[in-house]
Protein backbone atom coordinates (compact mmCIF):
# COMPACT_ATOMS: atom_id res chain seq x y z
CA UNK A 1 0.00 0.00 0.00
CA UNK A 2 1.63 3.44 -1.10
CA UNK A 3 1.16 6.31 1.50
CA UNK A 4 1.35 10.53 -0.05
CA UNK A 5 -0.66 12.22 -2.51
CA UNK A 6 -1.08 12.32 -6.19
CA UNK A 7 -0.46 15.34 -8.37
CA UNK A 8 -4.53 15.78 -8.53
CA UNK A 9 -5.04 15.88 -4.91
CA UNK A 10 -2.29 18.72 -4.71
CA UNK A 11 -3.87 20.31 -7.61
CA UNK A 12 -7.30 20.58 -5.91
CA UNK A 13 -5.43 21.63 -2.81
CA UNK A 14 -4.11 24.89 -4.04
CA UNK A 15 -7.15 25.68 -6.29
CA UNK A 16 -9.38 25.35 -3.07
CA UNK A 17 -6.64 27.54 -1.32
CA UNK A 18 -6.50 29.83 -3.88
CA UNK A 19 -10.06 30.52 -4.46
CA UNK A 20 -10.26 31.06 -0.10
CA UNK A 21 -7.31 33.68 -0.47
CA UNK A 22 -8.73 35.66 -2.87
CA UNK A 23 -12.47 35.81 -1.26
CA UNK A 24 -10.60 36.78 2.02
CA UNK A 25 -7.61 39.22 1.03
CA UNK A 26 -9.34 42.13 -0.64
CA UNK A 27 -11.30 41.91 3.10
CA UNK A 28 -7.73 42.20 5.20
CA UNK A 29 -6.71 45.34 2.67
CA UNK A 30 -10.38 47.43 3.68
CA UNK A 31 -9.39 46.22 7.48
CA UNK A 32 -5.72 47.49 7.03
CA UNK A 33 -7.00 51.02 5.90
CA UNK A 34 -9.92 51.12 8.73
CA UNK A 35 -7.26 50.52 11.10
CA UNK A 36 -4.46 53.12 9.53
CA UNK A 37 -7.28 55.28 9.57
CA UNK A 38 -8.44 55.01 12.82
CA UNK A 39 -4.77 55.23 14.21
CA UNK A 40 -4.32 58.54 12.86
CA UNK A 41 -7.36 59.65 13.99
CA UNK A 42 -6.27 59.00 17.76
CA UNK A 43 -2.86 60.41 17.04
CA UNK A 44 -4.49 63.32 15.81
CA UNK A 45 -6.39 63.73 18.98
CA UNK A 46 -3.77 63.06 21.42
CA UNK A 47 -1.66 65.29 19.89
CA UNK A 48 -4.64 67.63 20.37
CA UNK A 49 -4.55 66.57 24.04
CA UNK A 50 -0.85 66.78 24.63
CA UNK A 51 -1.19 70.11 23.51
CA UNK A 52 -3.17 71.35 25.64
CA UNK A 53 -1.94 70.22 28.84
CA UNK A 54 1.22 71.45 27.82
CA UNK A 55 0.42 75.04 27.46
CA UNK A 56 -1.85 74.49 31.45
CA UNK A 57 1.46 73.03 32.78
CA UNK A 58 3.87 75.86 31.18
CA UNK A 59 1.55 78.60 31.98
CA UNK A 60 2.48 80.07 28.41
CA UNK A 61 0.34 79.86 24.66
CA UNK A 62 1.67 76.74 23.15
CA UNK A 63 0.56 76.55 19.24
CA UNK A 64 -0.22 72.74 17.78
CA UNK A 65 1.06 72.23 13.95
CA UNK A 66 -1.07 69.50 11.98
CA UNK A 67 -0.02 68.71 8.60
CA UNK A 68 -0.16 65.88 6.45
CA UNK A 69 3.64 65.28 7.35
CA UNK A 70 4.06 66.33 10.98
CA UNK A 71 2.47 67.10 13.86
CA UNK A 72 4.56 69.78 16.36
CA UNK A 73 3.92 71.78 19.25
CA UNK A 74 5.64 74.82 19.51
CA UNK A 75 5.60 77.68 22.12
CA UNK A 76 3.92 81.10 20.71
CA UNK A 77 6.95 83.20 22.09
CA UNK A 78 9.99 81.35 20.73
CA UNK A 79 9.90 79.03 17.61
CA UNK A 80 11.69 76.15 19.36
CA UNK A 81 9.73 73.05 18.60
CA UNK A 82 8.79 71.19 22.64
CA UNK A 83 7.42 68.45 20.02
CA UNK A 84 6.99 66.70 16.74
CA UNK A 85 6.22 63.33 15.30
CA UNK A 86 5.23 61.95 11.96
CA UNK A 87 2.00 63.01 10.35
CA UNK A 88 -0.32 61.04 8.61
CA UNK A 89 1.02 60.55 5.26
CA UNK A 90 3.97 58.14 7.14
CA UNK A 91 1.12 55.63 7.35
CA UNK A 92 -0.17 56.15 3.99
CA UNK A 93 -3.14 58.29 5.12
CA UNK A 94 -4.47 60.93 3.62
CA UNK A 95 -4.75 64.46 4.94
CA UNK A 96 -7.47 66.66 3.87
CA UNK A 97 -6.52 70.35 3.21
CA UNK A 98 -3.13 72.05 4.25
CA UNK A 99 -1.49 72.63 7.21
CA UNK A 100 -3.53 73.94 10.30
CA UNK A 101 -2.94 75.97 13.64
CA UNK A 102 -4.49 75.70 17.05
CA UNK A 103 -3.05 77.88 19.50
CA UNK A 104 -3.85 76.81 22.89
CA UNK A 105 -4.11 79.57 25.68
CA UNK A 106 -2.53 79.03 29.30
CA UNK A 107 -5.86 78.08 30.75
CA UNK A 108 -6.25 75.46 28.16
CA UNK A 109 -8.79 76.83 25.90
CA UNK A 110 -7.74 77.09 22.44
CA UNK A 111 -7.75 80.91 20.99
CA UNK A 112 -8.86 82.34 17.76
CA UNK A 113 -10.50 80.80 14.65
CA UNK A 114 -9.47 77.28 16.45
CA UNK A 115 -12.65 75.13 15.01
CA UNK A 116 -10.97 72.62 13.22
CA UNK A 117 -12.26 69.01 10.94
CA UNK A 118 -9.59 67.01 9.87
CA UNK A 119 -10.47 64.59 7.36
CA UNK A 120 -8.45 61.42 7.35
CA UNK A 121 -8.72 58.80 3.94
CA UNK A 122 -7.38 55.54 3.10
CA UNK A 123 -8.50 54.00 0.41
CA UNK A 124 -12.28 53.22 1.26
CA UNK A 125 -11.81 53.77 4.75
CA UNK A 126 -12.86 57.26 6.18
CA UNK A 127 -12.52 59.09 9.35
CA UNK A 128 -13.04 62.76 10.63
CA UNK A 129 -11.64 64.29 13.54
CA UNK A 130 -14.00 67.56 14.50
CA UNK A 131 -12.21 69.85 17.01
CA UNK A 132 -14.29 72.33 18.71
CA UNK A 133 -13.06 75.97 20.21
CA UNK A 134 -13.46 74.99 23.62
CA UNK A 135 -10.90 71.89 23.14
CA UNK A 136 -13.96 69.22 22.97
CA UNK A 137 -12.68 66.04 20.37
CA UNK A 138 -15.61 64.19 18.17
CA UNK A 139 -13.96 61.44 16.01
CA UNK A 140 -16.82 59.80 13.49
Amino acid sequence: MRRGTTLVEILLSLVILSLLLGIAFPRFGAMRDQLAVGVEAGRIAAAHRRARMTAILQSRPIVLTISPDSLTLTAEADSGVRWIEPGPAANGVTLAGGARKITFSPVGISTGASNATFRLTRGAAIRTVVVSRLGRLRIQ
